[in-house]
């Protein structure tokens, strides 16, 4: 019988002032009976709305259904047609904006919570301890992923379900990019992005960690002289960027990268971390998109007194709510409508406070859109002994500079068609190398989009 509830199943979570104290993951995730009870409040609308609104085109109402019945494993094959990254997608998704914004009873109501049955039916598939893989039959083609973050996990995932010999090359030590340096614990716990790129490994796929693309090996190396007939880019983009402001060099400023790579992938919050952070006991993070979030909710379970300054309205902040909402809960400060102009400094040449320029809101432009502007002489400084800033990252210029013929935007990102296809033959590109900085996945919708053409190119090479 169908749930015909305006409100959605609420998601238990640890209680705010237990969670902003540990790195233990905030939203606990659904029982068995509460995913069915879930699930029938979908419709099973034959247009499929929600699916338009998904860039990977899960068939979600079939899933759905599956869970619906208690077919939790059937609702798995049918997750994992159109997403490597169930268990990840499910939690770290802009659902709000993307798929249940197309939730026809959301117009009444709460949407379904489709990203909490995804993560719940991908929990449910990691916890049964006899899965296994069916490894496609080898179609004797080879094909090379520079990066392992969600797009090029994507793209790899793919093109090894059709059978293609793939290599991941990885940077850092650790596979997962973004996933692994710079969501925190609490919102993905890195076991579960481990078991999703194990789960890749089982189909064929290769990982070389330690191996910087155009330092330890070129693209053209890759196709030249590796053997590899395609390339996928899919490197991110994790070039820090700041405002060039006074005292930007001191002492305690961190970017937001190295901050939550430090925190994620090196576990400097542990007692025995051997690359702790001087956190004192007040941070301020600029900026407020979902990394600012994350770097606020590290630094508050560090111990300090925190707030986010962002220049414009809490209207405006591009982060998802529910972070936000947490971020809150958890008794972050924000202060809206101020802009950093200046971090003073100890004389020590630490970190002191930031001056802040009070703004407000002109009319809207004729795109219509408003934009902050200074009140004059209204200055005042936010006492803090570090500050992180998080407005933003572009992609790392190495790839370019060191590949023949592979044309790049004037701010970095790479140059690349619909399907991925850059200037440079049978070198394709995705997610944040080509965009900017954007969402996980944006970027897994790109990787699978790369990974079709590189098929289709290789098969006809």
């Amino acid at each position: 019988m169908p749930n015909m509830s305006l409100k959605r199943n609420e998601m238990p979570v640890q209680a705010p002032d237990v969670r902003n104290r540990n790195f233990q993951e905030v939203a606990l995730g659904y029982t068995e009976e509460q995913a069915i009870d879930e699930a029938k409040r979908c419709l099973g609308c034959k247009n499929k709305p929600c699916s338009t609104g998904c860039p990977v085109q899960i068939d979600i109402p079939a899933f759905i259904a599956q869970v619906a019945e208690g077919n939790f494993a059937e609702a798995y094959k049918i997750i994992t047609k159109s997403s490597s990254l169930p268990a990840v997608c499910g939690r770290v998704c802009p659902q709000e904006t993307q798929c249940e914004s197309k939730c026809v009873r959301g117009k009444k109501g709460e949407p379904v919570a489709i990203g909490r049955l995804e993560r719940f039916v991908a929990d449910w598939h990691n916890s049964q301890s006899e899965v296994s893989v069916e490894k496609p039959v080898p179609n004797g083609h080879r094909a090379a992923i520079i990066g392992s973050g969600p797009s090029g996990l994507a793209c790899a995932g793919d093109l090894a379900k059709k059978g293609y010999d793939v290599t991941v090359f990885e940077a850092l030590h650790v596979a997962g990019g973004v996933l692994s340096y710079g969501i925190p614990e609490f919102r993905l716990p890195k076991s579960i992005v481990q078991k999703e790129i194990e789960g890749l490994k089982a189909l064929g796929v290769k990982v070389e960690t330690n191996t910087v693309v155009g330092r330890t090996v070129s693209v053209d190396e890759l196709m030249n002289e590796e053997g590899f007939e395609s390339v996928f880019i899919g490197s991110g983009a994790g070039l820090p960027r700041f405002m060039n402001i006074p005292g930007e060099n001191l002492n305690g400023v961190y970017s937001a990268n190295e901050f939550l790579t430090r925190i994620n992938l090196m576990k400097a919050y542990k007692d025995n971390s051997s690359t702790p952070i001087k956190a004192g006991t007040r941070a301020v993070i600029v900026g407020g998109g979902n990394v600012a979030m994350d770097a606020a909710r590290c630094a508050k379970r560090l111990g300090a007194d925190v707030t986010i300054v962002y220049r414009r309205t809490e209207k405006e902040l591009p982060a998802r709510a529910e972070e936000v909402e947490h971020a809150k809960e958890e008794g972050i400060v924000f202060k809206f409508l101020t802009n950093p102009t200046e971090i003073t400094s100890t004389e020590k040449g630490w970190v002191k406070g930031i001056i802040c320029q009070q703004m407000k809101l002109s009319e809207p432009d004729a795109s219509g859109r408003a934009k902050p502007v200074p009140i004059e002489g209204a200055l005042f400084e936010i006492e803090a002994d570090y500050v992180i800033m998080a407005i933003g990252t572009s992609p790392n210029p190495l790839i370019k500079s060191t590949t023949e013929g592979l044309d790049t935007q004037k701010w970095g990102g790479i140059i690349a068609d619909e399907d991925g296809l850059t200037s440079k033959t049978g070198v394709y590109a995705g997610g944040d190398a080509v965009t900017g900085a954007a969402t996980v996945i944006l970027a897994m919708g790109a990787g699978k989009k790369a990974a079709a053409a590189m098929d289709e190119y290789m098969q006809n090479k």
